[in-house]
């Protein structure tokens, strides 16, 4: 990190004594442009579009080519001024319009449309929690009527821990 931009995003500061200030500002709102609540036309696309408006996204696939080589896994924005890239961070979030999705980029690479999470809530009711144990098939007996009744039991009460059903 420099000391004249910002730890996380590498937004450029104001300078004490600069002169044309306002051009580092305006690199440091484009870029927080891309930054906030990103939107992304597709995830992995290797060479820049022909036709970019200004506004538009793409996260950068591996082995760039042309204006977008050695930007891989950053976000690369259009703007009037050109091309403005956002190296991709841990846990960073965008949504994709390709896949619909929200993509994070975990460990190294760009993950789409997983789900982590400790739990999940339905209008505050926990509706699913950590997986439970096999449910031991039903083998042998003579009875079969029994043994169907203590499946059927065993499929109830792992839905109930999961807490898919009431109990």
């Amino acid at each position: 990190m420099s000391d004249d931009t910002t730890p996380r995003l590498a937004l450029p500061f104001l300078q004490t004594g600069q002169a044309q200030k306002e051009l580092t500002h305006n690199e440091a709102l484009a870029l927080l442009d891309v930054a906030v609540q990103p939107i992304v036309e597709t995830i992995g696309l290797t060479a820049p579009p022909a036709a970019a408006t200004p506004g538009q996204c793409w996260v950068v696939g591996t082995a760039a080519t042309g204006a977008w080589t050695g930007r891989d896994n950053a976000l690369a924005a259009w703007t009037s001024g050109g091309w403005r890239f956002l190296a991709a961070i841990e846990g960073m979030a965008v949504w994709s319009r390709a896949d619909t999705t929200v993509a994070r980029y975990l460990q190294g690479h760009w993950e789409v449309g997983s789900v982590r999470a400790q739990q999940v809530l339905i209008n505050g009711i926990r509706v699913i929690t950590a997986r439970q144990p096999a449910i031991a098939p039903v083998f042998g007996g003579t009875v079969i009527d029994i043994l169907a009744r203590r499946a059927i039991t065993n499929i109830i009460t792992t839905l109930q821990q999961h807490g898919l059903i009431e109990t």
